[in-house]
C-alpha cells in the first residue's frame, strides 16, 4: 500500500447514513438542502457546506465549500501562540519614541509591537504594565501586532470597553433596519462600553442582542478580575476554539450543513446552534464516521493540494500564475488554451472578466492580504477597461476582509489591497526549501507528519493489526518520531515502526507490512540480515 500526499483520491461510495449519524441519525431540525450523485450513491448535498476535521489534537481544520468547491480553509496547530484575538497582561519592554511604538512581552514567544497610536488614553512606559490584545498574530520574523484597544466580539455584535459608541456593520443597508437595531442597544445599559453591530444582528430579535451584550459584558468583567489577580506578562483570555471562531464569523443563513468528525467538537457545536436557533436559521449538523476521511470524502485533500500551485487554470482554458513575496502578490493572465470567438478583443476582454473571477476567489482561499498587482491581458477600449473595473468591484463586493481596487495603471497594471486578516496559507503549510535556494518552497515538517498521521489511521482502520513497518522519507521519519510517535501510538494503542528512506520522496509514504508484533521484528531482523542500513524508528528498542 502505497501514498502520495500529492494524489489523494478515495472511493466515496460509502453509505450516508453510515457516515453522518449521531445513534441512528440526523438531529431532526434544521435540515433544508438538495439532492446530487456522490460516488455513484445518490445523496443530499448543501450548495455551502462547513467542514470541521478536528480528530487530530496536533491540528484542527475547517474548510468552507461552496457548490462543491473549496471556499475557504482555516488551520490551527496546537503549539502557536499569540493568536489573533487573545487578550494579555503585557509588560512594556521599551518605548521607541521614533517609531512611535512599544515592544512588550506577552509571556510566550515574541515581543509583541504596539503602535502608540493604538494605545490613546493608556500610559505605557518602561516595565510597565498594558492590557493589550492581539490583532495579527505572529508570522514569519514578526512579532504579534496588539492594541491597547480591547474588543471583545460575540455571534451579533462586538463589545468595545471604554468606548461610546454604536456602529452598524456596513453590510446591512437599509437603513430602517440599522436604525432598529441602533435602538435595541441603546436602550440597553451600554455605559463605560461602545457596540458595533455584526451583519449577523441583521433581522434579529432585541432580546437576542441583550442577551449577546450581556454575554460579552460579563466575560469582560471575568477579564478584568483576572487581570487584577496577576501578575504581568501573562495570557487572559483566549479566544473560542478555530471552530468556534468560524462558527461565529462565518455562520449565516446560507449555510445548511456542518459536518464534525470529532464527537466532543459535535457536541460544543451542537450547543452553540442551539443557543441561537430560537433568533436565526441554524443549518443541519452531522457526524462524520467512515473509514474515508472527512476531507477526503468530500474532495477538500485534493484542492488544499492544488492551492499550493502557483499556476491556476480557468474553465475556458486560460490560466493565472500566483507569485507571492515578502512585500506583495504579483498575478499574471495569460489566455493559455483559450482561443476565443469572433475577434481578438472579445477573446481578451472575456479572459480578463473570467480571471477577474477567479482572482477573487483565489485570493480569499489562499488568504492573502497586502498588496496584490494583476498584469491582466492588454486592452486598448476604455469601455472594457471600464467593464474589467466594473467586473473587480462586483467579485469583491462579498469578501470579508476589506478590498480596495486603484484602477488601472500607465503600465496596464490592476493594483489593489485586500486586508490581511490572518496567515496566508502558503506560509502556514510550506517553507522555503532548504536545498534548492530558488523561491521553491516545500511543505513544513509538521504538515507532512500530518499527512503520515492520517494515512496511518487509514491502515489501522482497514483491519485489526497489532503493529505497522511504514517506509517514510528519512528526515519526514526522524522529525515524527522525535515529535510525535510516542503521541500517535497512545491514540491508536498499536506500535508503529518507521524506516527512514533516503531514496522516498518527501511526500510519499509506503506501507510495508502490517501484522502482528512479532511479524514486524522478524521483518526488520531480515532486514538487517541482508544488510539493509536504513534507520527505523520506535518509541523503544526491542
Amino acid at each position: 500500500m502505497e501514498h502520495d500526499a500529492r494524489k489523494i483520491r478515495p472511493d466515496a461510495g460509502a453509505n450516508f447514513h453510515a457516515l453522518f449519524s449521531r445513534r441512528g441519525g440526523f438531529r431532526s431540525r434544521r435540515f433544508s438542502i438538495k439532492s446530487c450523485i456522490f460516488g455513484g450513491v445518490e445523496m443530499n448535498q448543501p450548495d455551502i457546506l462547513i467542514l470541521a476535521n478536528t480528530i487530530d489534537p496536533e491540528e484542527a481544520r475547517v474548510a468552507i465549500v461552496e457548490n462543491g468547491r473549496l471556499s475557504e480553509l482555516f488551520v490551527e496547530r496546537m503549539w502557536e501562540c499569540q493568536k489573533s484575538g487573545e487578550i494579555y497582561k503585557a509588560r512594556v519592554e521599551s518605548v521607541l519614541p521614533g517609531m512611535n511604538a512599544a515592544f512588550v512581552g506577552l509571556g510566550d514567544g515574541r515581543n509583541g509591537f504596539l503602535y502608540l497610536n493604538d494605545a490613546r488614553g493608556v500610559k505605557v512606559q518602561q516595565n510597565g504594565e498594558v492590557l493589550v490584545q492581539v490583532v495579527k498574530t505572529a508570522r514569519k520574523n514578526k512579532g504579534a501586532r496588539v492594541t491597547a484597544r480591547i474588543s471583545l466580539p460575540g455571534r451579533y455584535l462586538v463589545l468595545v470597553p471604554g468606548g461610546r459608541d454604536v456602529g452598524v456593520s456596513k453590510r446591512i443597508v437599509k437603513e430602517e433596519e440599522r436604525g432598529r437595531l441602533k435602538e435595541a442597544i441603546r436602550a440597553l445599559d451600554t455605559a463605560g462600553y461602545g457596540v458595533i453591530l455584526r451583519t449577523a444582528s441583521e433581522g434579529v430579535d432585541a432580546d437576542a442582542l441583550a442577551d449577546d451584550f450581556e454575554r460579552l459584558k460579563k466575560l469582560w468583567r471575568d477579564i478584568e478580575d483576572s487581570a487584577a489577580k496577576q501578575t504581568a506578562p501573562c495570557l487572559l483570555y483566549k479566544d473560542m476554539g478555530l471552530v468556534g471562531r468560524v462558527l461565529r464569523d462565518e455562520l449565516s443563513s446560507e449555510v445548511s450543513q456542518i459536518v464534525v468528525d470529532n464527537q466532543e467538537e459535535y457536541d460544543r457545536v451542537g450547543d452553540y446552534l442551539e443557543r441561537y436557533s430560537a433568533a436565526e436559521k441554524t443549518p443541519a449538523l452531522g457526524f462524520h464516521r467512515s473509514n474515508i476521511p472527512l476531507f477526503e470524502y468530500y474532495d477538500v485533500e485534493k484542492e488544499i493540494d492544488a492551492l499550493l500551485d502557483n499556476k491556476v487554470w480557468l474553465k475556458s482554458g486560460a490560466y493565472l500564475v500566483v507569485d507571492q513575496t515578502e512585500a506583495l502578490t504579483v498575478i499574471d493572465v495569460n489566455t493559455g488554451k483559450y482561443t476565443g470567438g469572433h475577434n481578438l478583443r472579445e477573446t481578451v476582454l472575456a479572459t480578463n472578466l473570467e480571471a477577474a473571477e477567479e482572482i477573487a476567489w483565489q485570493l480569499k482561499l489562499r488568504s492573502i492580504g497586502g498588496i496584490v498587482v494583476v498584469d491582466f491581458i492588454d486592452m486598448e477600449p476604455e469601455e472594457d477597461k471600464k467593464a474589467l473595473l466594473a467586473k473587480l468591484d462586483e467579485v469583491f463586493a462579498a469578501d470579508r476582509c476589506r478590498v480596495r481596487v486603484y484602477g488601472i495603471s500607465q503600465l496596464g497594471l490592476v493594483e489593489m489591497t485586500r486586508k490581511r486578516a490572518r496567515a496566508d496559507l502558503r506560509s502556514v503549510l510550506t517553507r522555503p526549501c532548504p536545498l534548492c535556494g530558488s523561491g521553491s518552497r516545500v511543505l513544513k515538517e509538521d504538515s507532512l507528519a500530518l499527512m503520515l498521521k492520517r494515512f496511518i489511521r487509514k491502515v489501522f482502520l482497514s483491519g485489526r493489526a497489532e503493529a505497522v513497518l511504514v517506509d517514510v522519507n528519512e528526515s519526514v521519519a526522524a522529525y515524527a518520531a522525535q515529535v510525535y510517535l510516542s503521541l500517535w501510538e497512545e491514540t491508536f494503542g498499536r506500535k508503529i515502526f518507521l524506516r527512514g528512506r533516503l531514496d522516498m520522496p518527501l511526500e510519499k509514504f509506503r506501507l510495508d507490512l502490517q501484522g502482528s508484533l512479532n511479524s514486524i521484528e522478524s521483518r526488520l531482523e531480515l532486514m538487517r540480515s541482508r544488510g539493509d542500513t536504513s534507520v527505523v524508528y520506535r518509541t523503544t528498542d526491542p
